[in-house]
C-alpha cells in the first residue's frame, strides 16, 4: 500500500499535502482529501473513522488472544479470528501511513537522523 504524493507548501509555510482518507474511492483507489487548514466536516469524519478503526483493532486483539490461546479452538475460529486480525492490520496501517504523512519534514540539521534518546524511547515504547 505505497502511496506517493507530493507536499506543497501553502500560503505562511503551510503544509498542504493530501491526507489519504481512511477508506477508499468509489472505485476502490486511494482517496485523499486537501484542505487549506485541515479542520473541516470531512477532516473531523476522518479523525472519528480512524479512532474508530484503532478502537476496533484493540477488541478484536483482545477477542482473537482469547481463541488462540486456547488449543481446542476450531478451524473456523482461527481462521475467522486470522481474517478479522488482518482487516484491523490493514486499516491500522493505512491510519499510520496517513499520519505519516502528515508530518512536518524532518529539519536539515539533523539530516532526519533519530537522536539516541528517540530510538531508545521507540524500542521501550513496543515491548
Amino acid at each position: 500500500m505505497e502511496h506517493t504524493t507530493k507536499r506543497t507548501t501553502g500560503p505562511a509555510g503551510t503544509s498542504s499535502a493530501p491526507r489519504l482518507l481512511p477508506w477508499p474511492s468509489l472505485d476502490g483507489k486511494p482517496a485523499y482529501l486537501v484542505t487549506e487548514n485541515g479542520g473541516g466536516y470531512v477532516s473531523r469524519l476522518a479523525d472519528d473513522l480512524e479512532a474508530t478503526q484503532l478502537a476496533t483493532g484493540t477488541d478484536v486483539l483482545g477477542l482473537a488472544r482469547t481463541v488462540l490461546d486456547d488449543p481446542a479452538s476450531p478451524y473456523t475460529e482461527v481462521r475467522y479470528a486470522g481474517l478479522r486480525l488482518a482487516e484491523c492490520l490493514a486499516d491500522a496501517l493505512r491510519v499510520a501511513e496517513s499520519r505519516g504523512m502528515r508530518l512536518p519534514a524532518p529539519d536539515a540539521d539533523d539530516g532526519g537522523q533519530a537522536t539516541q534518546e528517540d530510538e531508545e524511547a521507540s524500542n521501550t515504547r513496543y515491548r
